[in-house]
């Protein structure tokens, strides 16, 4: 029988990636400086979301890279070694050659990561001048400026040169299916085009029958939107969806004016099922100091002064150098990030879920069991730190809307109420409130974060520029003079999230 070798794995062995490089390799230097360096090449492998990119021409900014996707594997690098003889011999015993040389394996290590290129190579747009004669002239000194140049370089004549705004967005080549003609039933009228929609929606949108209000209208709704009753009457056919609707009446009784992260915070209700009864119980403000709120119908917070608590309060976390921290270093996240944005050729592989046994359960139990009718889960409940503003606690976002009354600090409720009792009159900037309030509560807000960030992380302020006293005056925390009044707009402030909620109701 005969004896088989083993084969060892070398202790202390750091990780090993291999790179399928698309080409014959004849300079090692000159392939690494395609892919960056080596330092390029750690920094991509660093961060398990990015793809190792290939410049064939690395010099060239206009050159088009190659993208390698990221992938496990499990591969061992072996060094195989065969010694061969120079004379051939014979056996003396049975008179047949003797093997030329044997055979020797190490292994060198394990691969653990494998960057694949799959995809084509793109377009590559050249820099350069083609004259009659069929010759060609590079145009890269003359368009790239490398140093600075004085004002007759810009006057010179040279070639028009525009590279494309854009290459293909895909690696891979698809198929394009075309939509057939639609062919719509007899009575069928086309949507009616205005100056604001030339192009037209792609499919009509769900209406949730929810009903505006702006500022400078004249009265406010009632009563809902029929539609909206009946769609929510339709709905509510279990004892779980009446008691909700019982909560959400309790809730807009004690206080006629709420946000929609307010009423998540108060109410576990399913985010499809909210859209329907909100609707039925408020109407939404779309400017001035309510603006983004719900408002309970039938009543007006532009008639009732004591509506000056439930304004709404834009506040965004300062970042800068000014104030000791930039906003990569802020232990707040934003809602949302240029960084989180995937482009559509990065290859995105679903994870599969790990299911549990009480998801099991859970799964069994709605098929007609008598638990089946039991309340939602609280994982539609947020948290009360998305519209309660705390002494001491970090928002859980850099930007955020709270309601004046939700604001729990008793120096900020103070600038609150200076005029209470003597409002007279109701404007779209400051509402009930005297004039500024908002720029006062939002700089003694950002004092308040400072502080806490300093105390979280004071390695960002050990720096003689960025350390300062912390009872500094708060007008250098807003970051503008007070002789400078910045110009008010009807429509002024942040629409990002209420756009978003708009399209929840439109």
């Amino acid at each position: 029988m005969e004896g088989t070798g083993v084969l060892t794995l070398p202790r202390n062995q750091k990780p090993m990636v291999c790179v399928e490089y698309p080409g014959l390799i004849q300079d090692v230097g000159n392939m690494l400086r395609t892919l960056g360096g080596e330092e390029g090449v750690s920094r991509v492998y660093a961060d398990p979301a990015k793809r190792l990119e290939l410049y064939f021409r690395p010099k060239d900014p206009y050159c088009h890279p190659l993208c390698a996707n990221r992938f496990p594997t499990t591969t061992m690098i072996l060094r195989v070694k065969k010694k061969t003889r120079k004379k051939k011999s014979q056996d003396p015993s049975t008179g047949e050659p003797t093997p030329e040389g044997t055979i020797s394996m190490e292994i060198l290590g394990v691969v653990g990561t494998v960057y694949k290129f799959q995809g084509m190579s793109d377009f590559q747009y050249l820099a350069f001048a083609g004259s009659s004669e069929g010759s060609t002239a590079s145009l890269y000194d003359k368009v790239l400026l490398k140093k600075p140049e004085k004002e007759e370089y810009f006057h010179q004549e040279i070639h028009l040169h525009i590279p494309p705004p854009i290459f293909s967005r895909l690696d891979n080549p698809v198929d394009y299916y075309y939509r057939p003609n639609i062919n719509h039933r007899d009575g069928y009228q086309p949507p009616h085009l205005s100056s604001e929609n030339l192009i037209g929606l792609s499919r009509a949108r769900r209406p949730h029958n929810a009903i505006f209000v702006n500022f400078e209208d004249g009265e406010v709704p009632n009563e809902p939107h029929p539609a909206a009753v009946k769609k929510w009457k339709k709905l509510c056919t279990n004892t779980v969806d009446m008691k909700v609707e019982q909560e959400m009446r309790r809730l807009f009784t004690c206080r006629p004016i709420w946000s929609r992260n307010a009423i998540k915070a108060n109410l576990c209700l399913h985010p499809d099922k909210l859209k329907l009864l909100l609707p039925y119980f408020a109407y939404y403000m779309l400017t001035g100091p309510w603006r983004s709120l719900w408002v309970r119908f039938g009543y007006d917070p532009r008639k009732n002064p004591e509506a000056k608590i439930y304004q709404v309060l834009d506040f965004r976390i300062r970042c800068g150098m000014k104030y000791g921290y930039n906003s990569n270093e802020m232990p707040v996240k934003a809602k949302r990030s240029t960084y989180n944005y995937s482009l559509p050729i990065t290859l995105k592989k679903p994870v599969p879920q790990a299911i549990s046994m009480q998801d099991l359960t859970h799964g069994l139990g709605s098929l007609g069991s008598k638990d089946s009718k039991k309340a939602p889960p609280n994982k539609y409940r947020l948290k009360e730190s998305v519209y309660i503003f705390r002494e001491g606690n970090l928002p859980p976002y850099r930007q955020m809307f709270y309601q004046l009354c939700d604001i729990n600090v008793d120096s900020l409720q103070e600038i609150i109420k200076r005029n209470d009792g003597a409002e007279s009159e109701c404007n779209e900037r400051d509402g009930w409130c005297l004039p500024k309030t908002s720029d006062l509560l939002r700089d003694s807000m950002s004092l308040m974060i400072k502080q806490i960030i300093r105390s979280k992380r004071p390695a960002l302020f050990t720096s003689p520029a960025a350390s300062s006293d912390s009872k500094e005056p708060l007008a250098y925390e807003s970051g503008e003079e007070e002789d400078e009044e910045e110009e008010f707009h009807p429509s002024e402030g942040s629409e990002n999230e209420m756009e978003t909620e708009l399209l929840d109701y439109v």
